[in-house]
């Protein structure tokens, strides 16, 4: 069922507060962009906490980043990101930009989220890679994360959080939360020691179950980023 404008507004702000509530943004972190059926974009403003969003507050602007609505708000410097995440693919309807401690901290770590251990994470999002280190608010952002788009739904912006794309708004939601969540699981089990794969026709049978389930969305398969040249 579609959304109305008006629900696509509040739903922004369940989101946003939602991210805020899980720890996943702190302050004025963060963003949350959603595109509208006229090819417009809806976005959070910037210098707002996730958890104050309002539904009056969002910012309206067309694919080159002029704006169509604002009330008296701007749009956050990382619209750049966003909009080159729809320029690069048609069906994506919702990007999430957010902190998440812990993936963050494999961001800093320059560690993709690789490892092949979780059923649901394998299912549904497959390899996290590391986009390469860009200047916040620049275009260097932007082309960071555009090859990567080709193949991921979810990546690490090095050093800055994450990103999640989705044909609508929970989509791209629920990734970021799994991103974490998967971040977090990973930390364990490097802890405990045994971060061990899946055997490899497994992991095969389970990325096969994304079209059994109605999965959307990009998955490259098996693929690993923290080997070395020589190991793959």
């Amino acid at each position: 069922m579609e959304l109305s404008y008006m629900e696509i507004r509040e739903q922004i702000c369940d989101v946003c507060y939602k991210m805020w509530m899980r720890g996943i943004v702190a302050a004025n972190d963060g963003n949350v962009s959603v595109k509208l059926e006229d090819g417009t974009i809806m976005c959070t403003p910037t210098g707002m906490s996730k958890s104050m969003v309002k539904p009056h507050m969002l910012v309206r602007m067309d694919m080159d980043g002029n704006m169509v609505e604002a009330d008296g708000y701007r749009p956050s410097s990382e619209m750049k990101m966003h909009l080159r995440c729809y320029k690069e693919r048609p069906d994506i309807g919702a990007v999430v930009h957010a902190h998440p401690p812990v993936a963050t901290s494999f961001s800093a770590a320059n560690m993709a989220l690789d490892d092949y251990c979780i059923t649901e994470n394998i299912v549904n999002l497959g390899a996290v890679p590391v986009a390469p280190l860009a200047m916040p608010s620049t275009q260097e952002v932007p082309d960071s994360v555009a090859p990567l788009l080709e193949n991921h739904d979810a990546m690490l912006l090095a050093h800055h959080g994450a990103l999640t794309v989705g044909v609508d708004l929970l989509s791209a939601y629920y990734k970021m939360e799994t991103v974490e969540q998967y971040a977090q699981t990973m930390l364990n089990l490097r802890i405990l020691g045994q971060a061990n794969d899946i055997a490899r026709d497994k992991i095969d049978d389970l990325i096969n179950l994304r079209a059994v389930y109605g999965l959307k969305g990009r998955h490259p398969g098996y693929v690993k980023y923290n080997q070395s040249e020589d190991q793959k």
